[in-house]
């Protein structure tokens, strides 16, 4: 068994990352693990990523410029 924090549930699994796109424009997204935020440049959206599951909703993101 792995001692890695999104193994343990604290954390964001990376991996998940690859098969994660926004919901709005259908763009990769960054992991910004300091904000806990996955982040979508073309769409304009930061969405929070709680006790370790991405928040993949448009109306639970935050705008960024």
């Amino acid at each position: 068994m792995s001692d890695a924090p999104a193994e343990r549930g604290h954390g964001f699994d990376r991996h998940m990352l690859e098969a994660l796109v926004c919901p709005v424009t259908k763009a990769q997204l960054r992991y910004d693990a300091a904000a806990q935020e996955l982040i979508s440049r073309p769409a304009h959206l930061a969405f929070p990523i709680r006790n370790g599951i991405p928040i993949m909703l448009v109306d639970e993101a935050r705008e960024i410029d």
